[in-house]
């Protein structure tokens, strides 16, 4: 499948369609919030609708000797991340940005990640909010290194860390058929770095002083991140726009949402676990399995050289 690189004048409008999907994400979580309480479907899926009012009316509040510079920016952040994230991801046959390192520049733009939540943590000078911080610096060092052994396997199988190239090597074959070990640790960690369900504990320190417009953004970005993690394993792992009947483009939505939808559900089907405890099975199992699924891909790829 050849990948072509669109002009700047698009960026606006890839944008605005990660903020879609993102907040058709936002607006399933607020139904299955819902439905758990008891109330009605419709009513939850307005409720990033009525957040955002609401928020966007909120005063921002301030504490004392905050830093707010480092606070706004760690707050716009993960948002801005994100948008990073899918600049890389061929929509369909068109990608913003064409880059040779592909895989390469999501993992560092999962590290900005880590740079904005520690400052949205360090920003306000409260502690519950750098603890917050420092809190989801311990867990992300823990996924982090399963992630880029994980991310390792496809660029191997495909001979190249060009995101065209990778989709291209699925013809015949999604990645996530012999690579399932690589694609499980890839979903925990956007998880992780979206501070979503099972690691989302971090959250709650680094929110504590977030308001109105600070909070708005934190927020989105946390669906942003979603949405941005959902289309690179769709197209890192699921064959991308591969898929027969349907045009490319509308192959890669399709993915993205069936792999959301996954995500944004398993918020309230699985329990949050503390950093400190998500330490030792991520080096002691996650990271074994992971090189181990390296092994067997590269062996692969040798033998059919």
């Amino acid at each position: 499948m050849t990948v072509t690189e669109v002009s700047a004048g698009w960026v606006p409008v890839a944008a605005a369609l990660l903020l879609v999907v993102a907040a058709a994400a936002a607006s399933l979580d607020g139904a299955l919030a819902a439905r758990s309480a008891g109330q009605p479907l419709g009513g939850g899926l307005l409720t990033p609708v009525a957040e955002t009012a609401r928020l966007f009316g909120q005063r921002r509040r301030t504490t004392v000797a905050a830093d707010l510079p480092l606070q706004r920016i760690g707050c716009a952040g993960l948002l801005t991340a994100a948008l990073l994230m899918v600049a890389v991801v061929p929509f369909g046959r068109w990608t913003v940005a064409d880059l040779t390192v592909g895989i390469v520049w999501f993992n560092a733009m999962d590290v900005l990640v880590w740079a904005a939540v520690w400052l949205a943590g360090w920003g306000p000078n409260s502690a519950h909010a750098l603890v917050g911080g420092y809190r989801f610096l311990a867990q992300a060092l823990s996924y982090e290194l399963p992630l880029m052994f994980a991310l390792t396997a496809p660029a191997v199988a495909a001979g190249s860390l060009r995101l065209g190239d990778v989709v291209a090597a699925q013809s015949g074959l999604w990645f996530v058929v012999w690579m399932p070990v690589a694609f499980a640790v890839f979903c925990v960690a956007v998880a992780g770095f979206s501070v979503w369900g099972p690691l989302g504990a971090p959250a709650g320190g680094v929110f504590t002083e977030a308001s109105g417009v600070d909070r708005w953004l934190l927020s989105t970005g946390r669906y942003a991140l979603l949405t941005a993690g959902s289309a690179f394993g769709a197209t890192a792992f699921l064959g991308g726009g591969h898929g027969p009947l349907l045009p490319a483009w509308l192959w890669l939505l399709v993915k993205t949402a069936g792999l959301l939808v996954v995500l944004v559900a398993l918020r309230r089907r699985l329990p949050v676990v503390a950093p400190e405890r998500f330490a030792g099975p991520a080096w002691l199992v996650a990271l074994p399995l992971v090189l181990l699924q390296l092994l067997v891909v590269s062996v692969v790829v040798v033998v059919q050289a």
